[in-house]
Parts: structure tokens; C-alpha cells; sequence
């Protein structure tokens, strides 16, 4: 008689999985050798989710992922909204290489000014942390790399290779060289030649903030500049010259117009969020400016509701700087905060506008209305955001 066969042993990981995990909304985060993060991902039923990664079969990326994975680590969040925000921050905080929803190229562009010690102005498919400033989103890559490139020709900023060396006016004495320009712009009067110290630093650096000030909206020097520009070609009768600068001229007018547009609406991203929380305990979200600026549980008590209309005043009343750009996260998490409204639309009507949950605080020993009438009266104050999730500046 043949014996009987025995059965696999259970993978370590998926017993540690079925004892320890439960199925709430959480991220899960999974490591392998060195402690590399390899993965990042999020789940309303965390056990389900992680139990699932065992049942791949060879070749599939979650059959790759458990055979490389060494522990399994995972954070129980309350709501599915908070789940989504905490797996965003952490792959652009970490970037671990199985992820690859937040790295795929988008089908939108930014304007990004370089962190470098001649920055240049060049157009980004994503956002990543480098330091740099962001400016966007725009719906179509390429449109915004011609645009970009006019704005640098105007301004007279470099947009040679980032490796390129410079040499400032007034780097000269240090080094004592004379210089060549290393491109044909110089020649043209296009660039200052920072490569070659035909421009010190300071000078160059205020034609980089006079970009950030038209790309924020507070300046129209380069719009003037190629006006003046068209209106000498057409004097000298050189038409076909003063076609190209007007055309120029008309792309940087939308360019300007289209950012203007794009922070109205991330401005009206305004409210005080009750995202549905697990086992009855919804979770507040104070969203400013597209951006959560705190999270707290549904207040039950007298206590708590005051608390949290200190930090809601702290939140909403703060004074907020003039139009800038973004850092990379700060770029991110407006567009997922977008994108969530946009493809969840039935969630706006469980927003209110900051003031009016403000008046639902704690007045003397009363606790705020609750139930029906609270929801009804949060679903009349969501109707103005609304638009915001179908704006054509936020991406699909």
C-alpha cells in the first residue's frame, strides 16, 4: 500500500495573516529581504485582500510578491477614504517597486521648476520628491512641453540637460576660465548663457521667479514681452514671424488661464468630510485647498465636539499664503482627493461647508443635531462643490 500524501505546509506569512488580521479597512504594507518595502497596498477587508495574494498562481506579480515577501505588516484605518489617502502618501514617501499605480505615466502634465543651482523650467508626467515646485495639472503632456519651452525662450531661462555644467559671472574669479556657450540659444539671445557665466546667479534667479510669478498668476511680463515682440515683426512687415509669436503668445495666455482655473477649483475643495467610518464610527476629514489638514473620529460627546471645533476654526481660519506651487505630495493628494469625489459623487453629500458644521457644534451643554436632519441639511451645503469633482482639469 502506497502512503498517504502528505500535505503542503502552510505558508508561514498566510498563518500569521489568518490569526492576526481582520477584515476592516486598512494598508498593508509587504517587505522582503534587507527589509525592503516591496509593496504598498489598501483594502476595505484587509484579512480578505492579504489571504488572496496565497491563492496566485505562478507567474501572476502576487505569486512574485509573497515568494520575495518575508513579513507582512498592516494598519487598521477607519475609513476606506483614510485608507486610500495612507497608501498614497506611502508610495510617494517610498516608492517600493512592485507599486505601480501611484508611477505610471498620467494622461495630464505638469509645469515643474527645477531644484538646481540654475534652475530650468521643464514639463513632469508625475510627481516625484526632489524638491522641486509643481505647477498643474494640465490634461494633455505634450501641449504643456511646447508651452514650457516658449516660456523658457521668452524669460531667457536655460533648457539644457539638468547635468549641464554652470559657471555664474560671478563663479569667474574662482575659476578662472573663459568660457564657450554650449548651445546655440546664447547666440540667439534666447538664453543668458548661465553655462558660460555670461549671467551671475542673482540675475538668473530672478528671471526663474519671474516665472513662478506668471505661472502663479501675479505676473503677465512674458505675455507683454512676445506682445511687444509680434507688434515689431508686424512693423518691420516680417507677417510670418508675427503669426509664430502670436501663436506663441495665445499658448502661454491659455496656459496661464487654464492654472487660474485649476486653483478655483481646488479652492472650492473646502468642507468638513464624514467619511463612513468601520463598525459605526464615522471619521471627519477637514479638507482645505484640496488637501486634508486633519482627521479625527465622529465626536460624541460635549468634549470632543469642542475640541474639534478648535481645530476646525484652527483649519479653515488660518490664513492661507497667496497662489504658489505645489511639493510633489502636496500635487498628489489634491488630485486623489479630486479624483475620490469625482468617482464617488454620491460622497459629496456628506460633506458640509466648514462654517455651517461649525454652527453644529456644541452649543452650552447641547450636543449638534444628529441623524436625518444633520445628513439633509449636509447634502443641501455639499451642492456648490459638486462641480469640483467633474472639472476638466482633474484627471480621470
Amino acid at each position: 500500500m502506497s502512503p498517504s500524501p502528505t500535505a503542503a505546509p502552510e505558508h508561514p506569512l498566510r498563518a500569521f495573516v489568518r490569526g492576526h488580521a481582520e477584515n476592516r479597512p486598512g494598508v498593508y504594507r509587504m517587505y522582503g529581504p534587507g527589509d525592503e518595502l516591496l509593496y504598498v497596498g489598501k483594502s476595505i477587508r484587509i484579512r480578505t485582500r492579504l489571504l488572496s495574494y496565497f491563492r496566485a498562481e505562478p507567474g501572476e506579480k502576487a505569486f512574485e510578491l509573497v515568494r520575495e515577501s518575508t513579513r507582512i505588516q498592516w494598519d487598521h484605518i477607519p475609513d476606506e477614504f483614510g485608507a486610500l489617502v495612507r497608501e498614497m502618501r506611502l508610495i510617494q514617501q517610498h516608492r517600493p517597486r512592485y507599486n505601480v499605480q501611484h508611477k505610471r505615466k498620467r494622461s495630464y502634465g505638469f509645469v515643474k521648476i527645477t531644484r538646481e543651482p540654475a534652475p530650468r523650467v521643464v514639463p513632469a508626467s508625475t510627481v516625484i520628491e526632489d524638491g522641486a515646485t509643481y505647477y498643474g495639472p494640465f490634461p494633455r503632456v505634450g501641449q504643456v512641453s511646447r508651452t514650457i519651452r516658449d516660456l523658457a525662450h521668452v524669460l531667457g531661462i536655460r533648457d539644457c540637460p539638468g547635468a549641464t555644467p554652470m559657471y555664474f559671472a560671478d563663479q569667474l574669479d574662482i575659476f578662472g576660465a573663459d568660457r564657450a556657450p554650449l548651445c546655440i540659444r546664447a547666440e540667439l539671445a534666447s538664453c543668458p548663457a548661465p553655462c558660460a557665466g555670461a549671467i551671475d546667479a542673482a540675475g538668473y534667479m530672478e528671471r526663474v521667479r519671474e516665472a513662478a510669478r506668471f505661472l502663479e498668476g501675479r505676473s503677465r511680463l512674458p505675455l507683454h514681452l512676445l506682445q511687444e515682440e509680434m507688434t515689431t515683426a508686424a512693423a518691420r512687415l516680417d507677417f510670418e514671424y508675427a503669426a509664430a509669436v502670436r501663436d506663441r503668445l495665445e499658448r502661454l495666455r491659455r496656459l496661464q488661464q487654464e492654472l487660474t482655473a485649476f486653483r478655483g477649483e481646488v479652492e472650492s475643495l473646502r468642507f468638513v468630510y464624514r467619511a463612513e467610518g468601520h463598525g459605526g464610527r464615522d471619521r471627519l476629514h477637514l479638507i482645505r485647498g484640496g488637501r486634508i489638514r486633519a482627521s479625527f473620529d465622529d465626536p460624541r460627546s460635549t468634549r470632543e465636539w469642542r475640541a474639534a471645533a478648535r481645530t476646525s476654526e484652527a483649519v479653515f481660519g488660518a490664513v492661507e499664503p497667496g497662489p504658489a506651487g505645489l511639493s510633489a505630495h502636496e500635487a498628489a493628494e489634491i488630485l486623489l482627493v479630486a479624483r475620490w469625489f469625482r468617482l464617488n459623487p454620491e460622497e459629496i453629500r456628506r460633506t458640509t461647508a466648514p462654517e455651517r458644521w461649525r454652527t453644529e457644534a456644541v452649543v452650552g451643554d447641547e450636543l449638534p443635531v444628529r441623524g436625518a436632519a444633520a445628513s439633509a441639511s449636509r447634502g443641501k451645503l455639499a451642492t456648490p462643490s459638486a462641480p469640483v469633482a467633474q472639472g476638466r482639469s482633474v484627471p480621470a
